[in-house]
């Protein structure tokens, strides 16, 4: 009865959409300036609307065909419901790939959810979101130059290679040389995504819409807010560029210990427009690369602790925090002065690459965020639900935040051991986590639900750098642990030390310091003494 609902639903959303937008068509195409990209954009709204509604009823029809008389929990149930769970999953994996744009988006947020959709859903779209991004043509770059910049590629630069080097979901980069000489890569947004966006903002609005009112349980309407308020800045390089000189300044400012170690590709601004970024030329590994970045003399458990210190210090101390670090977005290089470690090892440098998603964290909530993270090391219970509460996670849900964050169930979240979050990437642990959310999947709906979005940002960008960590050491490490308990913590007591009223605060203060470095150098013995009983095995 709901998929026949569902499916007449669809069916008059579709038919709708084509006669409302067939006249609405009509009158801008016989208007405007340009009337071809006008007719694109205009036919395209009705046909995703069409594509999206039936994709949906599909999936839905599918989930509710074949399991049903299965009874709950049983074997067979199960193997039915990973075959439905593989299909769905590439229903929506096409659906994403033929409307594109934010679709795209959506398809890459989507592959880092492993705490809320199945796994196959994850696999699917990991696999190909990052690699299958849509390719604009070389007259369509061309005619997006000549219109920001008022020329032709061939009459603005010295050479400019045709071929994009990479593509993503909203822009492609080309290789080029400037007049005087010098390599750049121009980043060229893909044509009319800014036409386009606003409309798949309602079409993605009524679908989820549509599903949560059938599905109560199924609310992911927060996820529209989001992109609306964010895509724009994406779609502004001038923006993105802003943000990347931000960031290199805050390292200046806040972490000079790390300045020499992160760095951003530098902007040519009088080659740079809302829709064209052109930026220098860096010759760097991917961060999940591991056997070029072993080639070019780094260990892949330096690139760990880097992206682990550069990341903490952004989010615990900075509050101007890089949304989007998957790994193609990261790059590694030895460090141009040729440092090495005292063991001969190259030290390697951190290229952040598209800063078009960034989030301020105020200082309540990112000494709230540090607070938490410093408690979630320290395995400390009391302080864990405190900061939980104080982010929106609620009384109830303060457990199942934890989990999420860390990808431990709450038992080990609050282990005293020192390694009680080093997620190890076997089979058991993998196991665990996939049968935690699918039992708490209205509660992960509902915690979402209740977050702040600048928390869901964070969570994203969480799950980012476990995924990069993954790629560099098959696993979460003590160590990055140890990084973010001892800059969480620091973070912390500088808020404390920059509200101290009274002489007595001003000694508790140095007091929880000298307690802090006992905790954090108990930790560091541990870790020593871990890799020291590795090598013995090894």
């Amino acid at each position: 009865m709901v998929l026949g609902f569902l499916l007449r639903t669809t069916a008059k959303a579709g038919a709708l959409a084509t006669t409302v937008g067939g006249g609405i068509a009509a009158a801008k195409i016989a208007t405007s300036d340009d009337p071809e990209t006008t007719f694109k954009i205009y036919t395209a709204v009705p046909l995703r609307l069409v594509r999206d509604s039936f994709t949906v009823a599909a999936i839905a029809f599918d989930y509710e065909y074949s399991l049903l008389g299965l009874p709950e929990k049983s074997a067979e149930r199960e193997r039915i419901k990973h075959e439905v769970h593989t299909r769905s999953a590439r229903r929506l994996e096409e659906l994403c790939f033929r409307n594109g744009g934010i679709y795209i988006k959506i398809g890459q947020h989507i592959s880092q959810l492993d705490y809320v959709v199945p796994p196959e859903y994850v696999q699917t779209m990991r696999k190909s979101m990052l690699n299958r991004c849509p390719v604009s043509s070389y007259d369509e770059v061309c005619k997006l130059i000549k219109k920001e910049l008022g020329a032709m590629p061939e009459d603005i630069f010295e050479e400019f290679n045709p071929v994009p080097l990479a593509s993503a979901s909203l822009a492609q980069v080309h290789d080029a040389r400037t007049r005087d000489g010098q390599r750049v890569a121009v980043k060229v947004q893909h044509s009319h995504m800014t036409d386009t966006a606003s409309s798949d903002y309602a079409t993605v609005e009524l679908i989820l819409n549509t599903v949560h009112w059938l599905f109560p349980s199924f609310d992911y309407r927060w996820l529209v807010d989001e992109m609306r308020e964010s895509l724009p800045k994406e779609l502004d390089f001038l923006v993105e560029a802003k943000n990347s000189e931000k960031c290199l300044d805050n390292f200046r400012r806040l972490s000079p210990h790390l300045r020499d170690y992160v760095y951003a590709p530098r902007v040519y601004w009088n080659l740079t427009t809302s829709k064209l970024l052109t930026m220098e030329f860096i010759d760097g590994a991917q961060v999940s690369d591991v056997k070029e970045i072993k080639r070019r003399g780094i260990e892949p458990s330096d690139v760990a602790k880097l992206v682990s210190k550069t990341f903490a210090e952004m989010i615990y101390r900075h509050g101007f925090v890089h949304c989007d670090p998957h790994a193609a977005n990261l790059l590694i290089r030895p460090m141009p002065s040729n440092k090495r470690s005292i063991l001969g090892r190259k030290k390697p440098q951190l290229v952040l690459l598209d800063h078009g998603l960034y989030k301020e964290l105020d200082v309540a909530t990112r000494t709230n965020y540090a607070a938490l993270w410093k408690a979630l090391v320290f395995s400390d219970a009391k302080a864990i639900k405190e900061y939980s509460v104080k982010l929106g996670a609620g009384d109830d849900l303060y457990a199942l935040f934890a989990g999420i964050l860390t990808m431990r169930p709450w038992n080990k979240v609050i282990d005293p051991a020192t390694d009680h979050l080093v997620v190890k990437g076997t089979d058991s642990d993998v196991s665990e986590l996939q049968m935690y959310a699918s039992e708490y999947f209205p509660q992960i709906t509902d915690l979402l639900g209740r977050l702040p979005r600048v928390i869901l940002l964070m969570l994203k960008t969480n799950d980012c750098l476990r995924s990069v960590n993954r790629s560099l050491l098959q696993g979460s490490s003590l160590e990055t642990f140890l990084i973010i308990g001892r800059v969480s913590s620091e973070a912390v007591l500088e808020t404390k030390k920059m509200q101290r009223k009274s002489f007595l605060l001003g000694l508790s203060i140095w007091l929880e310091e000298i307690l802090l470095e006992a905790q954090l150098m108990s930790m560091q013995i541990a870790v020593w003494l871990l890799q020291f009983r590795k090598a013995l095995s090894g």
